[in-house]
């Protein structure tokens, strides 16, 4: 009778380390998942970050007693080395006119994703700026 309970208590150890194993693997892909997810959001206000640097440089660069066109390429070439599919520009009037730097936020996804349409977390509109569909901004307003 001792003889049947040692195997049945292997039998039991060998279950709860089973058990251990499929717990810690779980808590190790959630943790992944957290730090791509973190990795990911860092890279979106990277962008963003070096979009509204360059968004204000043309600001500046327009409001100038004497807009400088070659200050306002050099920061569009700035922007399209910066930014996925970057570019830059002002619009506006004589009055208000505002500054905008653009890029494709889904050419800023991982590789892995192959459905874009799968994120979630889509960015927001960039208001009355008219850019196409999948480009992310960011526009400054200014007065001349």
């Amino acid at each position: 009778m001792i003889r049947v309970d040692r195997v049945s208590q292997r039998g039991q150890s060998l279950l709860e380390v089973l058990v251990a194993v499929a717990v810690t693997a779980v808590t190790v892909l959630g943790l992944i998942a957290v730090q791509w997810s973190i990795a990911r959001d860092a890279r979106a206000m990277f962008y963003r970050e070096q979009a509204a640097l360059v968004a204000d440089a043309i600001a500046e660069a327009a409001r100038a007693p004497n807009p400088n066109d070659a200050a306002i390429a050099q920061w569009r070439t700035r922007a399209a080395n910066l930014l996925p599919k970057g570019d830059a520009g002002t619009s506006g009037g004589a009055g208000l006119s505002f500054a905008r730097a653009t890029w494709a936020w889904r050419d800023s996804l991982p590789a892995s994703i192959s459905n874009p349409g799968d994120v979630i977390d889509m960015p927001a509109s960039c208001g009355d700026a008219d850019v196409p569909q999948g480009v992310q901004c960011v526009v400054m307003a200014f007065a001349r």
